[in-house]
This record gives structure tokens, C-alpha cells and sequence, in this order.
């Protein structure tokens, strides 16, 4: 019943936020300059934050259509490579071509679309031949399709791995870290010849038993039957996936937010004070982040619910429990990929310690094939967003790659 309350409530608001909309756009005009009339700028600025008053469910565009690559101008254009019910494998190719490492870069499965990573694409591209994972929104998907939990998951990665070939190197942000780990044992188990030549994780809970955050407190205070129960709804009969068990985008959204209320009840409020005074600039930093912010997507149940207790629960991987497909994970099988962990002092998602674990876990690997690299001072968006992981984090990461091709 909670996703029909949730869209009933958008579906009554919509025609208030498009008259909102069509209040701001008609009273642009006197945005501009210091002596637009100021009483048209506040009603203007109040109507902008009415008509932004919603989630978006349909994923934004990357929007990356030039990038410099040795100080030439070169066009990118997205290509999918590979394609299921559930995900695509998105190639920004660029034209004209370069030999460049490939790189898969993992998006996070949580609540978010991967054009959340805009800013860790865009900073990769010059160097490498970039790859996505583009996960699709459960409401999207016809129950017809079928489950998709953790193993199907993996196998996904596994799968795009070996369309991009030998050769490669992977990147994982955030949530897919445990699974993209595991992901990779299970290549060099197998001795798969699309094995990666690197492994980056970067601020994922690889062991969440680390300096728990209020994200793995949660997961530990309450039985998976709680979740199940308070979490898990059912799609709307007008969508696609009408009927499919999801974890609602909206709700994941809510419990980030309610971690920290005040910064984003601030940020509106510096939106309204910079529209207020003509700063449009500054309006539009605010803008583009929350743009992104609300763009939202469903979860499948069963992949929630078992990221749950085996991840943040279970600790399974990092107990040595972990298995794929009744097969038994073993990360000590990892011989031939390097790899690198990133962590951020104030990651308050993913506490210091979480990733770094997989050196521990991964003892096959030589040690001169191992980095850590601990960023002070930067929370866990900083870690794959902005300027210190563009000019801090980002190099490690380079010269891991091309130290590893």
C-alpha cells in the first residue's frame, strides 16, 4: 500500500508543481541584473522550489558528449554494449578512437542511477576506455523477467566482464564493492580468462564489522524479517513492473535524508537566498546536485533483502561464508589482479576500515600489487566526486591501472 500512497500523492501534486513551474519560467526575466524587481525574483524563486518539490524516476542523461583527450578536443558517444532485463553495459566510446586501458565501472545498485558517477566518468575518460554498469529500474521491469538477487548480481558483472574482454581493469563505488570482490574470486577460481588486471574499491562495506555508521546499524538492530515487513512493497499496476516486490527509490532516499536533515534543509534554503539575489551561479550548484540527488530507482526485493543479511548482517564474505550459486567464494584465489582500496576520514555511509579489508581477505595477491590509499578529510561522495578526487584520489587510481596493464 505504501508505493500506491507515494504515487497517488505525486499524481495529486503534479498539476500544482507544473503551475509552479510555469510561475518561475514567466518571471525569469527579472532574475537578471541587480535591479530586477525583488517581489517578482521571491515569488520566482518560491515557485522554482515548489516545482522541484519531487523525485524523478527515469534516469538523467550523462550530458558527456566532448571530453579533451591529450589536449584535443574528442566527441564521446554512449553505446550499449550488452543489455538485459536488468542492466546495461554502457560504453562511452570516443571518436577519434585511442588505444586506452578498458575500465568497468561498477555503479552502485542503491537507490540511485549510475549517472550518480557523472563526475568519476568524465574524469576517467581522457585516460581509459570507459565502461558502465546501467542498472534499470525494477518498476520498469515486467515480473515476467523473473527474481534478481546478489548471485544474479555477480553474474551480471561477471557477464560484462567478459563482453569487454581480456585485459580489462574494474572499478567498484560504494555498494557494489562485497559483490564486485566476490565477483572477481570467483573469475580466478575459475580461471577465467576475462580475470580484470585491477580491482579498485572505493568506500564500500567489503567488511561492515569496521567502525559501523548509522547505515550498519540499522542493517544489525533489526531482523531481515523487519525489512521485509516495513520495506519491501509491491510496484503500482500502471507501471511496467507492476506487481514486482521492490524496495522503493522514495524510501531509500527518505533514510539518507533523514540522516542528515538539516544540510538539506539548508541547501534549500541557500537555493532560495541565491535565487533571491540574483546569484544564479551559486543556484546552480545546488541545482545539478539535486537534480541527481531525486533521480531515484526501485530495487528488486530479493536483491535488497539478501544485500542485507549477507552483506551488512551475515558478514559472509568476510567470514569466509560467502557463496555464489552454491559454490563456496574464496578470495585468496585472486592472483593476477591488482589491487587498490579508498577510503575517506568522514565517510559517515561506509566507515574507515570497511574497504580496506579486502587486503586482509585477499592474500593471494603479492604484496607489491596492493595500494591503500586513505583520503583525509573528504566524506564518501568526495571519494568518487569532485575536486580531491580529481586531483587527490583520481592519480592513484591512474597509476594503479598503468602500472597493472
Amino acid at each position: 500500500m505504501i508505493y500506491e500512497a507515494y504515487q497517488a500523492q505525486e499524481d495529486f501534486f503534479l498539476p500544482f508543481r507544473a503551475a509552479a513551474e510555469l510561475v518561475a519560467a514567466n518571471l525569469k526575466q527579472p532574475l537578471a541584473g541587480p535591479f530586477g524587481n525583488f517581489l517578482a525574483r521571491g515569488v520566482a524563486a518560491g515557485a522554482e522550489l515548489v516545482s522541484r518539490a519531487k523525485l524523478i524516476h527515469e534516469r538523467p542523461d550523462f550530458g558527456i558528449t566532448t571530453i579533451k583527450v591529450a589536449g584535443r578536443e574528442t566527441q564521446v558517444f554512449e553505446d550499449v554494449a550488452a543489455e538485459t532485463a536488468f542492466g546495461t553495459l554502457l560504453h562511452f566510446r570516443k571518436e577519434p578512437a585511442s588505444r586506452q586501458p578498458p575500465v568497468l565501472l561498477v555503479a552502485p545498485m542503491a537507490g540511485h542511477f549510475a549517472t550518480l558517477l557523472r563526475d568519476t566518468v568524465r574524469t576517467l575518460l581522457p585516460d581509459h576506455d570507459v565502461y558502465v554498469t546501467d542498472w534499470h529500474n525494477a518498476r520498469d521491469i515486467p515480473r515476467a523477467e523473473g527474481r534478481f538477487g546478489l548471485d544474479d548480481y555477480i553474474g551480471h558483472l561477471i557477464g560484462f566482464l567478459e563482453q569487454i574482454g581480456p585485459g580489462a581493469h574494474v572499478i567498484g563505488v560504494c555498494q557494489p564493492c562485497n559483490a564486485l570482490l566476490a565477483a572477481v574470486a570467483v573469475m580466478a577460481q575459475g580461471k577465467h580468462k576475462a580475470q580484470p588486471r585491477s580491482m579498485t574499491l572505493m568506500a564500500g562495506p567489503v567488511d561492515a564489522r569496521f567502525n559501523p555508521t548509522r547505515v550498519n546499524q540499522l542493517a544489525m538492530d533489526h531482523p531481515i524479517s523487519w525489512f521485509e515487513d516495513n520495506l519491501i512493497t509491491t510496484v503500482p499496476r500502471q507501471f511496467h513492473g507492476a506487481h514486482r516486490r521492490v524496495y522503493p527509490g522514495f524510501l531509500q532516499l527518505s533514510a539518507f535524508m533523514s540522516m542528515n536533515p538539516a544540510r538539506h534543509l539548508r541547501a534549500h534554503c541557500d537555493l532560495f537566498g541565491n535565487l533571491l539575489s540574483g546569484n544564479l551561479a551559486g543556484a546552480d550548484v545546488t541545482r545539478n546536485f539535486y537534480d541527481e540527488y531525486f533521480a531515484v530507482l526501485d530495487l528488486p526485493a530479493e536483491f535488497y533483502l539478501e544485500t542485507v543479511e549477507r552483506v551488512f548482517q551475515d558478514h559472509c564474505l568476510a567470514r569466509g561464508e560467502f557463496h555464489h550459486r552454491g559454490r563456496k567464494v574464496e578470495p585468496a584465489a585472486i592472483r593476477n589482479t591488482a589491487l587498490l582500496t579508498v577510503e575517506g576520514t568522514r565517510d559517515d555511509i561506509c566507515g574507515i576500515g570497511q574497504t580496506k579489508a579486502a587486503h586482509t581477505l585477499c592474500t593471494g595477491i603479492a604484496a607489491g600489487f596492493e595500494r591503500r590509499h586513505q583520503q583525509v578529510d573528504t566524506g564518501h561522495y568526495g571519494v568518487f566526486s569532485g575536486s580531491r578526487w580529481q586531483k587527490e584520489i583520481y592519480p592513484t587510481v591512474r597509476d594503479v591501472i598503468r602500472a597493472s596493464n
